[in-house]
């Protein structure tokens, strides 16, 4: 008998959502709560930045992204950040629910899959944070969900192929042009063997103008990368 079968019969999982029993292997999210849940489809989406809008249909570039062009290829999103899976996201942002990884990660595998070759991935890039924000913390959530999913896809996770530098500010609670200014030049590549001509897919939990999204990749490609596609939660 699988250790995880044992630890299962001997301490049950409860839903982080309802509480009832869990009755999903390895996982802390019950099969009734996943449908509370508010998946991202790739229909009524930019086909750039991801992002959803309202009765829109088909592939489409929408208004911000024309007027101005993010450095990403693409950005596939898994979940609206809204309701239940707001609250899961804080808790494992916060180490409250780093057990949820992988969860978490069917969620961002399902997108990868649903936009994206797959078998046209060459390498899976964590999204970095500050040494600053990375000691408040205590370590990269973006690292965990990166490493994971690497392993699925069968793809090297590169975790120090680009670094943040500097000490921006924290992004929430800034608006759109102040998150753009705030991140220039606060990233720089490192290993740029691994990156030049890759075809990189970026990993970061939150997605909200994308502009963190943007200057990473504008980065990255600078140091040789050919695409960059985007994966959040």
């Amino acid at each position: 008998m699988k250790v995880s079968k044992l630890l299962d019969i001997l301490w049950p999982r409860r839903c982080e959502i309802c509480g009832g029993q869990v009755d999903r292997a390895e996982r802390y999210i019950c099969s009734a709560s996943l449908l509370r849940i508010q998946f991202l489809t790739q229909e009524g989406c930019c086909r750039v930045c991801g992002r959803s809008v309202e009765d829109a249909k088909g592939g489409f570039v929408c208004e911000e992204c024309k007027t101005r062009r993010p450095h990403y290829d693409a950005v596939a999103s898994a979940v609206r950040f809204v309701d239940e899976a707001r609250e899961l996201l804080l808790k494992y942002k916060s180490a409250e629910g780093l057990w949820l990884k992988e969860d978490l990660v069917d969620w961002i595998e399902a997108a990868a899959r649903s936009r994206y070759d797959i078998a046209s991935v060459d390498v899976v890039i964590p999204m970095p944070i500050t040494i600053y924000h990375r000691v408040d913390r205590g370590y990269n959530q973006c690292v965990y969900l990166a490493r994971a999913l690497a392993k699925r896809i069968d793809r090297r996770c590169i975790e120090n192929a680009v670094v943040r530098c500097g000490r921006p500010k924290r992004q929430a609670g800034l608006s759109e042009e102040e998150r753009i200014e705030n991140v220039k030049g606060t990233f720089k590549a490192l290993n740029t063997s691994h990156i030049k001509g890759r075809t990189i897919l970026l990993v970061d939990d939150v997605m909200a103008t994308g502009s963190t999204l943007s200057e990473c990749a504008k980065t990255l490609k600078k140091a040789g990368a050919g695409r960059v596609w985007g994966l959040t939660l």
